[in-house]
């Protein structure tokens, strides 16, 4: 599970719900914050501190010249060549533009680096960003911060099946533990979640429940789920079980 650091009530439970969590990989957002000019210092520490890896992240920029100018930044400030690629083509819902999108990934693996590539679940430009070279292809469940869930778990089916060795991690719109664990069943690799754990009552607790929910999905996955039938079977055998026969009156 990957987990976002924004919008949490303060510092002290930001870094209680990444430790119960057990999240790895935590993403912050560079142009909100930027540490080149020393805005946000204390919480860049603040989260080196937390012995996780930090995703840097593009949220915010709208076009393929910004968010290669920030990741160069992040992978100068930071020291890694791990980036978190998003490009915005709408204010609205917050769809990526797919050709600046694919076109700043294009750039940036030429360049080294490993890019995370936020997109929508659209198969054409998932294989684009894929065959550009992207680490990771992150598609959303819905728009970000939405709560919404899956709105095309089809379109989810489709990315994995077609894309049978692309690194897929849901990013965005999970707001229940249970679809966590829709997608991991399905066969992705892992989920972003942010909103849905920073606006919960309790976050720490929110957090441990979609790390259980994501653990649970990919367990039952690689466990293999039985396909669904259009008949009832029977789960108690037939086979030598005696009939009875009533009496005539």
């Amino acid at each position: 599970m990957f987990l976002g650091t924004a919008q949490y009530p303060s510092p002290e439970v930001l870094k209680k719900t990444i430790k119960e969590s057990g999240a790895q990989i935590i993403t912050a957002s560079l142009r909100r914050q930027n540490p080149s000019n020393k805005s946000g210092e204390k919480f860049w520490s603040f989260l080196k501190a937390c012995n996780v890896h930090l995703l840097p992240n593009t949220a915010g920029c709208r076009t393929a010249k910004e968010a290669i100018a920030l990741a160069f930044m992040a992978r100068e400030i930071f020291k890694t060549n791990w980036i978190k690629l998003e490009v915005i083509g709408d204010d609205y819902n917050l769809q990526p533009d797919p050709f600046e999108l694919v076109e700043a990934a294009r750039i940036l693996c030429q360049d080294g680096f490993s890019v995370f590539a936020y997109t929508t679940e659209d198969l054409v430009v998932s294989k684009k960003l894929y065959e550009v070279g992207c680490v990771a292809i992150m598609p959303w469940a819905s728009p970000i911060g939405s709560g919404q869930g899956i709105l095309n778990l089809t379109g989810l089916k489709t990315l994995r099946a077609r894309l049978p060795h692309a690194l897929l991690i849901v990013d965005a719109g999970l707001g229940k533990p249970s679809e966590a664990a829709r997608v991991m069943e399905i066969g992705f690799d892992g989920v972003l979640v942010n909103t849905a754990v920073a606006n919960a009552v309790d976050p720490i607790r929110m957090a441990c429940a979609f790390s259980q929910a994501a653990q649970a999905g990919r367990m039952a996955y690689e466990a293999g789920l039985i396909k669904t039938r259009d008949v009832a079977i029977p789960s108690t055998p037939t086979l030598g079980t005696p009939f009875w026969h009533e009496k005539p009156a």
